[in-house]
């Protein structure tokens, strides 16, 4: 009998317990939300109601109450919602903003599901301190690794709850290892290795010697000289990266033999580069910068083609355009102004087209390279794998965008075959493709034995070592960036000083600032372009402009992102391409942001008078362009001074 209950009472126990558990509610509530959000930025929350297999429950709608959260509206007003309205399982709510520092927890309850999360909270103003003691260092030391690391490191310091060990640890496991292993930036590694590799090949065989002579019939001074390295950058406009190292590598050895600066190579290199690919009918941009277009106007319900719109704006695009003129009126003149002027002066009276104590981001091993007397010198050893590399490129960006197309490739236009391709992937095929034409005309005309020809092919990558560390640490630096909100920060800041007439200048210099402290032109434009296109479509109709000042206003506000984040790319010493620019010229890297930047800043200035305030008023663009290309060399006239004093 005594078991008999023991049984029972153990048989109710269990059903008792089922039943309770039973009862429990099957599901649970994710929060999303940045891992570190700023005091007073707002960021973005997304609440999701999941089932009991962990996918989005849509049947999931009605009222949501919410604790911890607090709002600004679209003036800024400050709201405190308790509940608002869930509809499919999933509610985005924006402008989410904290008042305090420290851990700040948000909470919500849906009928019987409830979910927290906790979010550290810093005083904004930290955002800034990485880029800026990067940038300060560099510039004041003029050691760029070390300036580099203490940034990341102090940012990593503020992700790590202020402790420096973990900081430390955090810098080296979370961002700079990740920045390594990233694809993209791994296919960059090794484009720029394995082209430098074949500039050692066509240097140890007497192909880039060849070349130099070649030339040297034609451009017998530095104004010459300069003219056909702009010509260049000019030719190749398809992307900015193959710009920028075949640019400087191939021109590298004449501007020297013409005493032309390393500084003022690394000036024309980077000019060249962004500004032509950022308006080019056909580039490697073109797919990043329609697809951030259409997800603008996706945003507003706007039915327009991208491309189109994207053409239509070229003409706005007024940094490239005067950054293009200010690099023609300096070559053709002959005449500098700033530490660029120093620096030239120093070349043609010294021959020192290096200051005393420069670190050349090119090694000596490829630079300073001598090649035997019995070696003959024929260009097309050279030529003939740098065409290569370049109808490679353009070939490749073809074929594996229509590859990545699939079937519909074959009712895509050029430019869009063009913009979906992998530019990365095809850059990785030319360059290493060039090496081994660069090997076979080597050995074929017996050049080079088998093992000077691995010898100039190492000597080639080795002089990359040490801007491709820079380059790493760079790209971990824009993510602790990204990770500190530092461009929602500085877009936070500046967002009252919006007005329809003045967007186009405003936006132009918002995305300097973000290019500048971020050090990317893309993620600025990335950032920027999806806020300011609603921004420029709804001000100037809510403010009763005119319809065709509503389309310049539009248009140039659009172009203002892509020339702004331009600008802030050229200035910053962060910036991957200004790396690559140094290491594909052999410049201090340090000296080529000095001497760059004086150029920048005009040619900027000139670009807001003259084209973006005139541009929100209603100005023809092309006018604009002569306007300010005219007023550039007025200004450049009378603050330049001639290079060869007489």
């Amino acid at each position: 009998m005594f078991l008999r209950n023991i049984t029972f009472l153990f048989a109710l126990l269990i059903v008792w317990n089922g039943s309770v558990r039973g009862s429990e509610p099957r599901g649970s509530i994710s929060i999303e939300s940045r891992k570190i959000a700023l005091n007073g930025v707002p960021f973005s929350v997304t609440i999701t109601v999941l089932d009991a297999d962990g996918g989005i429950d849509d049947s999931a709608s009605g009222e949501i109450q919410l604790y911890g959260f607090k709002m600004i509206d679209s003036e800024g007003m400050l709201l405190s919602p308790n509940r608002l309205e869930i509809e499919n399982g999933t509610l985005t709510i924006d402008r989410v903003i904290f008042e305090s520092n420290g851990q700040n927890e948000l909470s919500v309850v849906f009928n019987s599901l409830s979910g927290s999360k906790n979010v550290q909270t810093l005083p904004a103003i930290l955002s800034l301190a990485p880029p800026l003691i990067a940038i300060g260092l560099a510039v004041l030391f003029k050691e760029v690794l070390l300036s580099l690391f203490a940034g990341i490191w102090i940012g990593a310091i503020f992700l790590a709850g202020y402790n420096p060990i973990s900081g430390f640890l955090v810098a080296i496991d979370k961002y700079i290892v990740p920045s390594l292993a990233n694809k993209d930036h791994a296919a960059v590694i090794l484009f720029s290795m394995g082209l430098g590799g074949m500039v050692g090949l066509i240097a140890r065989n007497g192909g880039m010697h060849g070349v130099v002579e070649k030339i040297s019939k034609y451009a017998k001074s530095a104004r010459s000289g300069q003219i056909a390295t702009l010509s260049m950058g000019l030719l190749i406009f398809f992307d900015d990266y193959a710009n920028t190292l075949l640019v400087g590598n191939t021109m590298r050895p004449f501007t020297d033999k013409l005493k032309i600066s390393r500084e003022k190579l690394a000036f024309l290199v980077d000019a060249t580069a962004a500004p032509i690919a950022s308006i080019a009918f056909v580039s490697t941009w073109i797919g990043f910068q329609n697809g951030l277009i259409q997800k603008g106007f996706d945003s507003i319900g706007l039915d327009r083609d991208p491309y189109i719109t994207f053409i239509s704006s070229i003409p706005y695009s007024f940094y490239a355009f005067i950054m293009l003129g200010l690099i023609v009126i300096t070559a053709v003149r002959a005449r500098d102004f700033g530490p660029m002027l120093t620096a030239e002066r120093r070349a043609q009276e010294t021959g020192k087209v290096l200051r005393e104590g420069a670190t050349p981001l090119a090694g000596a091993d490829l630079s300073e390279l001598d090649v035997p007397d019995s070696i003959e010198k024929r260009w097309y050893n050279a030529m003939i794998p740098i065409g290569f590399v370049i109808v490679t490129t353009i070939v490749g960006l073809y074929f594996n965008g229509k590859a990545a197309l699939g079937a519909t490739a074959e009712s895509m236009k050029f430019h869009e075959i063009i913009g979906s391709a992998n530019s990365f992937t095809v850059l990785m095929w030319a360059a290493f493709g060039g090496s081994i034409l660069a090997a076979i005309l080597s050995l074929s005309q017996k050049l080079t034995t088998l093992q000077e020809t691995v010898d100039g092919y190492l000597n080639g990558i080795k002089s990359m070592v040490y801007a491709m560390v820079i380059l790493i640490l760079a790209w971990s630096l824009g993510s602790i960036a990204a990770d500190l909100s530092t461009a929602e920060y500085v877009l936070h800041i500046t967002r009252g000083l919006f007005s329809p007439n003045l967007l186009p200048a405003m936006t132009f210099i918002v995305a300097a600032l973000i290019g500048f402290s971020t050090g990317t032109s893309w993620g600025t434009m990335a950032i920027l372009t999806p806020i300011v296109i609603p921004m420029a479509y709804h001000l100037p109709i809510e403010a009763g402009i005119d319809v065709s000042l509503q389309s310049s206003i539009f248009l140039g506000t659009i172009a203002a992102v892509l020339s702004g984040a331009c600008f802030g790319d050229h200035c910053s010493p962060i910036s991957d391409t200004t790396i690559l620019s140094s290491m594909a010229s052999g410049a201090d890297h340090i000296d080529h942001v000095k001497t760059q930047l004086p150029y920048a800043l005009l040619a900027a200035g000139v670009a807001i008078v003259f084209g973006y305030i005139p541009a929100g008023y209603g100005m023809n663009p092309f006018l604009s362009i002569v306007l300010g290309i005219g007023a550039l060399y007025l200004i450049h006239r009378k603050i330049s001074k001639p290079v060869i004093v007489s």
